[in-house]
């Protein structure tokens, strides 16, 4: 079953091919100011519907990851970067997380949350 989600204005829409089964809070600067809670998938499994111009795309520091946000409203909408199940870089093994937050008529009550201590351990 495919999932929709969308940021506030709805310039921004993207899918994914399965609804998520866990989800990870994370509590490092970056996703404690955008306050996402985000499932993980593979490029292949995700889709951005709208045009990429509705998107801008924030990048820090060295390259970790891509996190893009609806270019109108602002809402951070999904984020690319390596693996990193492991606990290093798989380069070759990209993610893409999304905003779990912005998916349309989905209950996320019942599913896991993975905490994790981005703050000590990035």
């Amino acid at each position: 079953m495919s999932v929709k989600g969308s940021c506030h204005c709805g310039a921004t829409q993207f899918q994914v091919e399965t609804a998520p089964t866990e989800l990870t809070s994370c509590n490092c600067s970056f996703c404690s100011k955008r306050g996402a809670l985000v499932a993980y998938y593979t490029p292949e499994t995700f889709r951005l519907l709208t045009a990429r111009d509705r998107v801008s795309t924030y990048q820090w520091g060295g390259y970790m990851g891509s996190h893009h946000h609806c270019a109108i409203c602002g809402c951070g909408t999904y984020s690319e970067f390596p693996d990193f199940s492991t606990g290093v870089a798989d380069y070759d093994n990209p993610r893409v997380s999304i905003n779990v937050r912005l998916l349309n008529d989905f209950d996320l009550s019942p599913l896991p949350v993975t905490y994790l201590n981005g703050r000590d351990d990035w």
